[in-house]
Formats: C-alpha cells, structure tokens, sequence
C-alpha cells in the first residue's frame, strides 16, 4: 500500500493497549527521479481504544516528547513508502508540519509515546531536577574526580574510586552504569534511582541478582559465571549476556520475557527461563541448529543472527514460529533455496533482511516475497554469495568490504591480501623465536610488519578517500586482533612483546 500526502494510520501499541497515530506529510523522491521511495511521517499525540472518526482526526496534533534529554522534540523521519499491514488507515487531512525532516527511520509509531508515559509515571519534582541537571555543567567532585553535573554516564574505573555507591547521588540525571562487578550496594542504588535505565556489568560474583523494581531498560553482563537466579525487572527490554553461563542460572521475567529480547555469543545458553522470549539475537554464530530454538522458544516474534560467519541447519523449522514478525541474518550460510519457508507460513512476517547469504537462496527467496513486499513486507537481500566467495573469504575479516557501497571490488580484494600477507608473516615469525633472541630484535621485526600493514592502506585510499570512520575502526581491530594473538603466541614461547609502541607506528604512519 503506498500512502497520500496528508494521510493518517492508526496502529495498535501493545503494550499501553491503545491505538496511536501517525501522518504522512511528504514524499522524498529518489535519487535516480524514477520514483518515489521515502516518505516523511509525523507521529501524533493521541491515544485511544478506538480508532478515531472523522471530527477527532482534526483535534489531533504532533507528539512532542520530552524524556530524559529530549526538549519537545517532534518525531518526523523519513521511512520506508510502503506502508506496513498493521497500520490501518483512518483519514486524510492537510499535513500538520511542512515535509522536510533531517531525520530517517522506520515504521516503529508507538515506541516514542510509551517511552513518554514512562518518564511521566516519574513523580514531577524529580523529573524537574533531572532537566535542571542536564543543563548544568558545573564541576562536582566524584571520588578523586572532577565532573560535570550534567554527566550522565559512569564507568568501571570511576566507580572503584568510591568509599560509597551512594556518591552518585551528586549526578541527578545519571543514567547508564558501567560496573566492573555487582554488588549489594550498586544494585540498591539502581533500584532507587527511577533514571537508570542501562546497566552494564562486567562479572557477577554474586549467585543472585534482583532487579525487580528498577527501571532498567538494558542490562549486559559480559561474564555470568556463579550467576544462579537472576530476577528482571518489569520494563526490560534488552538482556545482553557474554560468557560462562552457568546452566544452573534461572532467570526471571515479567510475562516470561514476553517484552523481552535476549541477545548472546553463539547460541542460547542451557539457563532456565523465558520459555515466552520475544527475542533472540545471536553473535558470531558458527554453527547452529534452529530447530532447538523454535522448540525452546515457541513464541519469539524476532530473531537476528550474525555469522563469523556461520552455518545453520533445519532453517524450514521457522514456520513454527506463528508470532515471527520479523527476521534477519548476516553472514549466514549452509541453507539451500528449497529451505527457507514460503511467505504463507510466516503469515505475521513484517521485516525480512538476509545479508551474505548462499547466492540461490537469495534470488528464490527476494522472487517469493516480491508480492509480499508491495503490501508492507520490509524486504531487503543482498550481496548474494557462491561458494567460491565462502571458500576465499571464510577467515577474511574483510570479507563485509565486498559489496559495501563505498568500496570497490578491487579493494576489498586488496584489503583481504594485506590481511593474508600480515597474518602469514607474523606466523612465520612466532616460528623463529630461536632465531630472534632478543627483544629489540623482534620489536624491530613487528614494527616492519605494523609499517607495512598501514602504509598499504594508506596507497589503498590514496586516490578515493573510501576510508572513512567505520572502515578505520575495521582496519585498527583486525590489526589489534592480529597483535595480540602473536603476543598470546610469543608469550607461551617466553618471549615478551609490548605492544603499545606496535599501535603507536600504526597512528603515526596512517594518513586515513
């Protein structure tokens, strides 16, 4: 369904139980001039159990939000011009807003007005102080440190300088915590403070962890090892977990994690709990099997998978999945065209994106959804792959370069070669410790390989200027991760390596 300037959908917010609505203020053509494929949409401030008639389509007015850092902000973006099958269309009235936005997002009306009614369950006079902080940058002494009073973030380092956790109290609008560990003290501190909404924690030394009437929105633990109960709070709605889950670990949730998405390394661990999870994220999936999944987690309406990349089987298994409303991979390969179901059995299905995926599959499953697409399916398959490009590019980290809009094929290639030859040469060297001795020595040597790997890039953006932020960041970790293996490798050998003066060639030599 492509929408009119000046219409309005209805669509239904599960969890305030109400309909809301949004409008269509402008059309954004393409680039190519063909056609028109973005629209501007304006979320609207209105709630209902029903959907509205004529004369209350023109009381309605634009949803003006102010949580946490926002300052009426007005939520218009640029989405997808397919509209998708949920919203239902109630009327056409002139746009309240002019078209332009600088803003792009996705069909997701309904997700800004239920964050405002949360921050206004918070009592006033504590929401007042919250923005008077926010605007404040006078200094205040936290452990041995000076900050600013509008600081709203805290990490590990600046937490083990506290005598006492309740020291944050000095930071009215603190609202993300990142702690080397859990504690008693940390965890009341959390629950008292209704602004916390994320919180990071490295470990878990405690065997229980009680969250329940905080206000946590986001929760990572990178390492759960001796975790046995962990009980979530009511509003979460991301629960991140690392390594060394401990298969005893019974975690606890409102609705059996029907709000919730789970996100973690490889595959869900053996914990018990959330047998209603509305979502699963995986990372750096190797091998995996879905059937498990579907059976563990009949009602999941979600599920992102990210290969190393990866193999799945029993990928045909999904259509069990009735509440599937959206699904996506990257780098995931080990299916035929044959097993990916056919849209009649994901009839609930709203968002499909496949990204590196077996080169048959892609092409059947982008021809068996083309229909689906063209009534609010939001469909995206891309860079196709033979086994051939598997084959060469299996331990590649650069492999996500080919096919990336601002990088050539030539590049891509010339980045995995750089790759190859510096992995090759710093295995050859961990050969020849009896042959290198000395520390100088094999500093020296490193440092020719660290000059070599940066001043082949630099050629490589040269004439283009393709590298840009993400690419930089790409080329600083596969370096890092290269560095440190060698040094795991000499260290088992007896040889120690530094490597800070490795990354210092490195910055020095770069010109991108």
């Amino acid at each position: 369904m492509i929408p009119a300037v000046g219409d309005i959908y209805c669509v239904f917010v599960e969890k305030l139980q109400k309909y809301t609505a949004c409008q269509v203020t402008s059309f954004k053509e393409s680039e190519s001039g063909k056609s028109s494929k973005l629209i501007s949409l304006l979320e609207l401030d209105w709630l209902s159990d029903t959907l509205p008639d004529d004369a209350e389509l023109l009381t309605m007015k634009p949803l003006s939000c102010d949580f946490y850092f926002w300052n009426n902000n007005l939520q218009h973006s640029y989405v997808e011009a397919a509209v998708p099958k949920d919203y239902i269309k109630a009327g056409n009235i002139p746009p309240l807003l002019p078209g332009e936005t600088n803003s792009y997002g996705t069909w997701n009306v309904g997700g800004s007005i239920y964050r405002q009614w949360q921050w206004e369950q918070i009592p006033a006079e504590k929401r007042q102080l919250f923005k008077q902080a926010a605007k404040d940058d006078a200094l205040i002494t936290l452990g041995t440190r000076s900050l600013r009073r509008s600081t709203n973030v805290v990490w590990e380092d600046m937490l083990a300088e506290l005598d006492d956790v309740s020291e944050l109290e000095k930071l009215p609008c603190l609202t993300k915590i990142h702690a080397a560990e859990a504690s008693a003290s940390l965890l009341a501190f959390v629950k008292n403070n209704p602004f916390i909404i994320e919180l990071h924690l490295g470990k878990t030394l405690m065997s229980s962890i009680d969250l329940s009437g905080s206000q946590i929105r986001k929760l990572f633990i990178q390492n759960a090892q001796g975790l046995e109960k962990l009980t979530l709070n009511k509003g979460l709605t991301n629960l991140t977990i690392g390594s060394d889950i401990s298969p005893d670990l019974h975690i606890e949730a409102d609705e059996d994690g029907y709000w919730l998405s789970a996100g973690f390394t490889s595959s869900p661990p053996d914990f018990h709990g959330l047998p209603r999870l509305a979502g699963l994220h995986l990372h750096q999936v190797t091998e995996l099997d879905l059937l498990p999944i579907v059976q563990r987690f009949p009602e999941l309406q979600e599920m992102r998978l990210w290969g190393k990349p990866g193999t799945i089987s029993n990928l045909d298994s999904i259509s069990q999945l009735s509440k599937l409303a959206s699904f996506s991979t990257y780098d995931i390969f080990g299916f035929s065209a044959d097993q990916f179901p056919p849209p009649q059995q994901l009839p609930r299905l709203s968002t499909l994106w496949m990204t590196s995926l077996p080169a048959d599959a892609a092409k059947s499953i982008k021809t068996a959804y083309k229909q689906k697409s063209k009534r609010g399916l939001n469909l995206s398959i891309t860079k196709p792959r033979n086994p051939e490009w598997l084959a060469n590019n299996l331990t590649n980290p650069f492999r996500d370069w080919d096919g990336r809009e601002n990088i050539t094929a030539a590049q891509a290639k010339k980045a995995a070669d750089q790759y190859k030859k510096t992995a090759t040469a710093l295995t050859a060297l961990q050969k020849q410790d009896s042959e290198l001795p000395k520390a100088a020595d094999l500093e020296a040597a490193l440092l020719e390989l660290v000059a070599a790997y940066t001043l082949a890039f630099n050629k490589m953006d040269r004439r283009t200027g393709f590298i840009e932020t993400v690419e930089r960041e790409e080329i600083y970790v596969v370096l890092h991760d290269l560095l440190d293996s060698t040094k795991q490798s000499l260290a088992a050998q007896g040889l120690a390596i530094d490597l800070a003066p490795l990354f210092e060639r490195f910055d020095q030599l770069r010109d991108f």
